[in-house]
């Protein structure tokens, strides 16, 4: 019976992190990417043609508007947008750590909160750059190409200036996977030494 209890408890705990990772993951990815397209000032409003505009407001505004007031813009940096994410992140680390009952204390899942926001914009700029490579190998252009090639272009473009063309083939997304994958992988321990030293 107990061991029954205890599956149950951690398949309840499993599917709730899961809810938790793809809403958190939907919205603070939203945050980012608003603050990213804000900072290469990628017109977002419904008469620019862009079709995330709509979609990032829809899913943000709920949260950036009212942080505007107590977080204003840094130059081309919206401060809100980035404090709204992180603030979605610290929330789903917040119950995860209810829920599970950890002995870690309140700094550890606020640097938690910190890594994965940096972890997930390095998942975002992974799957833009997959996506842009598809579509440039098919030789389609679209509002989403074009909008795609301005977000990945100021990581790519100093990278195409070193990595020549291979047989014709840019092979400059690649280099930029590897090493965004390398970034992760350097994210990883320096999130575990972070932790380490501040203690539970």
């Amino acid at each position: 019976m107990m061991r029954q209890s205890l599956a149950l408890t951690t398949m309840l705990y499993q599917i709730t992190s899961l809810l938790l990772e793809v809403a958190a993951g939907l919205v603070a990815g939203a945050c980012l990417l608003r603050l990213y397209m804000q900072h290469q000032r990628i017109p977002m409003s419904s008469r620019s043609g862009n079709p995330m505009g709509r979609f990032i407001f829809a899913l943000t505004d709920w949260l950036v508007l009212p942080l505007r007031r107590v977080l204003p813009a840094v130059g081309r940096w919206d401060l809100s947008s980035l404090g709204a994410a992180f603030l979605v992140q610290m929330a789903q680390f917040t119950v995860l750590w209810l829920l599970s009952g950890m002995a870690a204390g309140l700094l550890s899942v606020a640097v938690l909160a910190a890594f994965g926001l940096v972890r997930m914009a390095i998942a975002g700029f992974t799957g833009l750059v997959i996506v842009y490579a598809i579509l440039s190998w098919v030789q389609t252009r679209s509002a989403v190409g074009d909008l795609l090639e301005r977000l990945v272009m100021p990581l790519l473009g100093p990278i195409r200036r070193f990595v020549p063309l291979a047989g014709g083939v840019d092979l400059s997304p690649l280099v930029l996977l590897v090493l965004l994958q390398i970034a992760g992988i350097v994210l990883g321990s320096l999130q575990v030494a972070v932790l380490v030293a501040i203690g539970p």
